[in-house]
């Protein structure tokens, strides 16, 4: 730091003054100039500068020779050099007719380098620092960098991180910055506690926030990571978890983290409120706009006399009222909700009043934090645009949009007042989260019949669903087993064309092998569009191509050996497809989908409908027309234990178009249909050469089943793993392959129980399962392992 060794009046004070608030020392000298009157210098003389052009400095003092200055021109000059972030110091002193600027200027950032980092890596930390290669280095910024390194390392759970920057000096006033870091252990969260809850036991909150307690498998869900942005999101969760059922009086008292510096752990605390319980009263709508009939809104109103009450619902019929009444011609109209709590009967009257809202309009849309996300990815979201009408509910719509692509942690929106006094600007802030998946899933079956050999299998996938930042989905996997394998690929395109409309396609190879008799090789493609007709009512129609070729083993391999083949120990219907050449299928299909699931990866609430048409014959040899219906209804049937009850119903029928149907194109029995028997297992079959039987599967088939889930006792409910019983019943009949028997329509019964893990992994279930209820021919299989498929 430079100073100036005499200061002969206030004008050197001031400079002083001056360069310290700009944490360098300046020294502002006239000799001979007294503090009053202005001066004037025939030349200025640059010194000290290495790379910063002495012509350039010039410029930027804004005093020229020959022209009258003042001491407030020189600090200005002094306040200019400092903001180009170019010097560390600054002086001008005047000498006799010379004007003279002396500047330290600040070294270059050759590297910037990180040493002992290994869980955070180097491309991911030279993101979070200021200091980059080709800039200006000053200690302050390498500070700034050093405490933004650290909060990286808190936001992984290491929280007892050091970092030490420091510089190594290079030749031409280059430095490289050097950053040591000291990643310590991970900080756990050793305990969860809520103080004041009394409705709900301290595992169902547990259950509720998205921050969970240290267990064994916590370094792959990464779930167990101190926050204080998701500790004040977790306090949000709880307040609409609480307002959801019946609640509206709760409140979080306070909510902290005591960290133990010894055992590098937290205790997270929740003091709440939880107040009394209450349900709908009297429920009415009015409004101030002529024109709008209250009555006519009533049937889009989504509260209920005497049911629980929700703010759910009540933001619901917000949206829909606001929707109906836009549609009417009302842009800016503005429908607020005003409750009136009566306390002995514990209900809230409801009345949801129509106005005129101010006209405001959206001068644009700012959005922050996408460092990968592409800003149309996130503006396409929203049904309004810069221009249109601010409309508060289109907003909040938007926000759960966003919410639910999965892409990031955090999406907050606000507004901040426009140019103009009916204008504002829309501030969206996103933090952005992993969209990449490694998953690997398992199954098990036991060799219970002759349809398959069961075994060990396993699949590996890995998946992006934000891809490139352009919320594209792609997955990629291979599995297999002792007699599988398998590999697809797929691609989605949520918006394609710019419209909210999905398209994608789906490319597979399967191959299966059934008890060392025969093996099928399926190779396909589906090429797919998914429109969205309501916010729970979608369609999908798709184009599907594929061939099956079928291969027989051991005594079935050659067809052409005719005495080989015929007493090869298969059904005669299974040798005539197998005899047969490769069977394309060319096919068509539409299905209808209704979503009103509450969580798709943990539902208590809900249901999920799927409605499929397909028709083959655009060419290829299948000719057949297949419609198969599916749905599956989720209800909390106990907050406090978190009881799940679902129950689900299905069937499928499919028919011939042009003579009789190929045995393979029936439908085959699975877990999905029926448990505690084989896969293909139950319905028509035929005898095989040997003895034996082999199912052939229906042309119909009918299912039913009703099951309980429940948190598993003993584990803490963080671990994900829940206890399910459960009671199914089926039939499949019907058959156009001649000769076929047991084509009668036959009930089937099991019961059982289960375990579901959400897991690392993938979301995974294991089965026990006893028929009650089934023919002699049946094939019994008890236990099943896999990958759970709920929908």
């Amino acid at each position: 730091m430079k100073a100036s060794s005499s200061f002969k009046n206030a004008v050197s004070a001031v400079a002083l003054s001056a360069g310290l608030a700009m944490t360098g020392t300046v020294a502002v000298e006239f000799a001979a100039m007294e503090a009053a009157h202005a001066a004037t210098v025939s030349r200025i003389e640059v010194r000290g500068n290495r790379r910063v052009e002495a012509e350039t400095i010039r410029n930027y003092i804004g005093i020229r020779p020959g022209r009258s200055f003042s001491r407030d021109d020189v600090n200005d000059a002094v306040k200019r050099l400092f903001s180009t972030g170019l010097f560390a110091d600054v002086s001008i002193t005047q000498s006799g007719g010379s004007l003279i600027v002396t500047v330290d200027e600040y070294s270059i950032v050759n590297q910037v380098i990180f040493q002992g980092n290994k869980k955070i890596k180097d491309a991911n930390l030279g993101r979070a620092v200021q200091l980059q290669p080709r800039k200006s280095f000053s200690m302050q910024a390498m500070q700034a960098d050093e405490e933004a390194i650290r909060e990286a390392y808190r936001r992984i759970g290491r929280d007892d991180a050091t970092v030490t920057g420091r510089t190594q000096q290079l030749d031409d006033g280059r430095v490289n910055v050097i950053f040591e870091v000291q990643e310590g252990g991970r900080t756990k969260i050793a305990a969860i506690n809520f103080v004041g809850n009394n409705a709900f036991r301290d595992g169902r909150l547990k259950d509720v926030i998205a921050t969970k307690q240290s267990n064994f498998l916590s370094f792959l869900m990464r779930n167990d990571i101190y926050d204080e942005n998701r500790l004040r999101a977790d306090e949000e969760t709880l307040r609409r978890f609480y307002y959801n059922r019946g609640y509206a009086d709760f409140r979080v008292i306070s909510a902290t983290a005591d960290l133990d510096e010894t055992e590098n752990a937290y205790t997270l605390t929740f003091t709440v409120e939880e107040g009394e319980r209450y349900r709908f009263g009297n429920i009415d709508v009015e409004t101030t706009i002529s024109g709008i009939e209250p009555e006519t809104l009533r049937s889009r109103i989504e509260t209920r006399q005497g049911n629980v009450y929700s703010a759910k619902n009540v933001e619901d019929s917000i949206i829909a009222l606001t929707e109906e009444v836009a549609g009417s011609g009302y842009a800016f109209a503005q429908v607020t909700p005003r409750g009136n709590r009566n306390f002995e009967t514990r209900e809230i009257d409801v009345v949801y009043s129509i106005d005129q809202g101010p006209r405001a309009y959206i001068q644009r849309i700012e959005i922050r934090g996408n460092q990968r996300t592409r800003d149309y990815v996130i503006r396409r979201e929203f049904d309004l645009s810069e221009g249109d009408a601010f409309n508060q509910v289109l907003v909040q719509r938007a926000k759960r949009r966003l919410e639910a692509l999965n892409f990031f942690e955090r999406v907050n929106i606000s507004t901040v007042p426009g140019s103009e006094p009916d204008q504002v600007v829309l501030v969206v802030d996103v933090v952005e989260k992993s969209t990449g998946e490694f998953s690997i899933g398992a199954g098990y079956s036991t060799s219970g019949g002759e349809s398959s050999s069961g075994g060990f299998s396993v699949e590996g996938s890995v998946t992006e669903r934000n891809f490139l930042g352009r919320g594209q989905f792609i997955r990629v996997a291979a599995g297999g087993g002792k007699d599988s394998r398998d590999y697809s690929f797929s691609f989605t395109e949520p918006y394609f064309l710019g419209r909210r409309i999905s398209a994608g396609f789906d490319v597979y190879r399967r191959t299966r092998k059934f008890d060392d008799k025969y093996e099928r090789d399926t190779t396909g493609a589906t090429v797919r569009f998914g429109l969205p007709i309501t916010e729970a009512l979608s369609t999908q129609l798709a184009y599907n191509l594929s061939q099956e070729e079928y291969t027989g083993l051991g005594d079935c391999a050659d067809p052409k050996n005719v005495p080989a083949f015929n007493n090869c120990n298969l059904a005669p219907s299974i040798k005539e497809a197998i005899s047969d050449e490769k069977w394309i299928k060319s096919s068509v299909s539409g299905s209808l989908i209704y979503n009103t699931i509450d969580d798709m990866k943990n539902p208590h609430s809900g249901l999920y409908a799927n409605l499929t048409l397909e028709v083959a014959g655009l060419g290829g040899d299948a000719k057949f027309i297949k419609a198969t219906a599916r749905g599956t209804y989720y209800h909390t049937l106990s907050e406090e234990l978190d009881l799940v009850g679902l129950f689900t119903l299905g069937g499928g029928h499919i028919q011939a178009l042009d003579g009789d149907l190929r045995v393979f194109d029936h439908f085959s029995s699975s877990d999905r249909i029926i448990r505690g028997f084989d896969f293909n297992g139950i319905g028509p079959y035929q005898p095989s050469s040997g003895g034996g039987i082999d199912h052939i599967g229906g042309k119909t088939y009918f299912n039913a089943s009703a099951e309980a889930q429940f948190p598993f006792p003993v584990l803490p409910e963080s671990f994900g793993l829940r206890g399910a019983v459960f009671a199914d019943a089926a039939t499949l009949y019907g058959s156009d392959v001649s000769g076929a028997i047991g084509t009668d329509m036959q009930w089937r019964a099991s019961v059982g129980a289960g375990l579901i893990w959400a897991s690392p992994f993938g979301p995974l279930r294991v089965d026990y399962a006893y028929p009650l209820v089934k023919e002699a021919s049946d094939d019994v299989e008890h236990i099943n392992f896999g990958i759970s498929t709920r929908f």
